[in-house]
């Protein structure tokens, strides 16, 4: 393991696993970048890479603000805010529902849009996927092996 040292002299131990975070946090940012403008060519307006990341962790069905607020670590104000602004571009809907929460649905233009989002996923399958030894499924296994080890020593 190597040191690299500040200007200050304060040393920096080298890092593997952070040089796995920065490689899938650029890799998630080129690929997201590059689904919001192809979304964009085929017609989808104003679908920027952040409000892609939004809906990518929504669920087909019903959705509840505060479900998402908690899987994305924000607060509901935030969601509140995203949400509207789908709605407004007809990408989701609110659906008044029993007690103070709305339910959140995909409309038919944003089921579509998520269609075309994964149809052009499948076609960067091909591009990340073709030049390696190992199989996509081993890759993915071993990632979720590295998150599982993570959290399972954040909890000891």
């Amino acid at each position: 393991m190597s040191t690299r040292f500040t200007e200050r002299g304060v040393p920096l131990v080298e890092s593997q696993s952070l040089q796995l975070i920065q490689s899938a946090s650029r890799l998630n940012d080129v690929i997201t970048k590059y689904l919001s403008q192809r979304l964009v060519e085929k017609s989808y307006t104003s679908i920027t890479p952040s409000l892609l990341s939004f809906l990518s962790i929504l669920e087909c069905g019903v959705n509840y603000g505060s479900e998402i607020a908690r899987n994305l670590g924000v607060t509901r104000q935030m969601v509140a805010k995203t949400v509207k602004e789908l709605c407004r571009l007809g990408y989701l809907e609110q659906i008044n529902s029993a007690g103070k929460q709305k339910e959140i649905h995909f409309t038919e233009t944003g089921e579509y849009l998520m269609s075309d989002a994964r149809q052009l996923l499948s076609e960067v399958d091909e591009i990340l996927f073709k030049n390696l030894d190992r199989k996509p499924k081993q890759i993915i296994s071993e990632l979720n092996m590295i998150a599982y080890a993570v959290n399972e020593k954040q909890h000891t």
